[in-house]
């Protein structure tokens, strides 16, 4: 029985810094996809209990606190804002994550940016850690 499951996890082979991009990358679009769906609920569960997000009235700590801030946005038929990422990494550990990109308006103008730091919660299962969006500056068009 020992020898069964020491040769069961020993053949279990490390995820590579490609495939974990991947995760995080499919993760952050799921994450964003909320939004467009306007799927509070599917929101929250992407958010760790512990995590911050800086916003302009300063630090929303934890997940409720998270939840209350950003409800509003999710409240109306139509999504205010949505997100993509463009660059992620992954630390060798494979254990943290950067993910950042464009925030977009409801018309598609490009008005800032936001940089995510996301965690390896389980296997192939990343949850957001720190969020902060940029100071928005005049609408670009969608590239």
């Amino acid at each position: 029985m020992l020898i069964a499951a020491l040769v069961s996890t020993g053949s279990s082979a490390r995820e590579t810094n490609a495939e974990l991009k991947k995760q995080v990358i499919e993760a952050e679009r799921g994450f964003a996809a909320t939004m467009k769906a306007r799927d509070f609920d599917g929101f929250t569960r992407y958010i760790a209990d512990e995590a911050i997000f800086f916003g302009a009235e300063g630090p929303l700590r934890g997940k409720g606190a998270i939840a209350r801030g950003w409800r509003q946005f999710y409240d109306k038929p139509q999504a205010p804002f949505s997100w993509e990422p463009e660059e992620v990494e992954v630390v060798d550990s494979g254990t943290l994550a950067y993910s950042g990109g464009p925030i977009y308006n409801a018309q598609g103008q490009r008005i800032g940016r936001f940089n995510s730091v996301w965690r390896l919660k389980a296997p192939g299962q990343w949850e957001v850690v720190f969020d902060r969006g940029s100071d928005f500056g005049p609408p670009q068009q969608k590239k």
